[in-house]
């Protein structure tokens, strides 16, 4: 567990869905989900920016969804599954997103990749080969104070090429259900 996110606030038991694991947290219901995800659970992934749900730095997948998680409170995450820049991959075995930004070197100081890498993440989760508007559309709204607009563009539609890569080498580890079925048939 950890310190509670709100001591002067009084604590309840919030049960939660992080990246896949059931946890549970002793915070007061209003606390930011930011500050559960960082304090309490120690994910360092989203960041504190503004406090305001403006600069993007804090976005998370909540049910697939990018939201931003300092502007909500714990309470509206039970029930839900929350999805950390950690639940996409890590250092060893990075998820497509991740591994697009890295190969794009699509980073300066890195404060607002959590955000533009989990936005990316829930544009291609909802349409899996977006147009570069779309693309541009979605990250108009996360700040980059280093101006690497370009190298995270590009990132972004790597992302996709490896996206689609995952699903055609997901669906050829499939069993062709047809194949016994069709064999079957020809010897008939």
């Amino acid at each position: 567990m950890g310190i509670s996110s709100t001591p002067s606030a009084p604590a309840h038991t919030i049960d939660l869905r992080v990246n896949g694991r059931d946890c549970q947290v002793a915070a007061a219901p209003q606390t930011a989900l930011l500050h559960v995800l960082r304090n309490d659970l120690m994910l360092n992934g989203p960041k504190y920016g503004c406090g305001l749900g403006e600069c993007g730095a804090c976005t998370v997948l909540i049910d697939g969804v990018a939201a931003r998680s300092c502007v909500i409170p714990v309470r509206a995450a039970q029930g839900r599954e929350v999805t950390t820049l950690e639940g996409l991959g890590d250092r060893a075995c990075p998820g497509p997103t991740q591994q697009a930004f890295i190969e794009c070197q699509a980073a300066q100081c890195g404060y607002c990749l959590n955000g533009m890498i989990m936005t990316v993440e829930a544009l291609l989760r909802r349409e899996p080969d977006p147009t570069d508007a779309q693309m541009r559309n979605e990250l108009h709204h996360n700040l980059c104070r280093c101006g690497t607009h370009i190298e995270i563009l590009q990132a972004a539609h790597r992302a996709v090429e490896l996206h689609a890569c995952a699903r055609t080498s997901r669906s050829a580890d499939l069993p062709d259900l047809d194949a016994p079925r069709a064999a079957g048939e020809a010897k008939a």
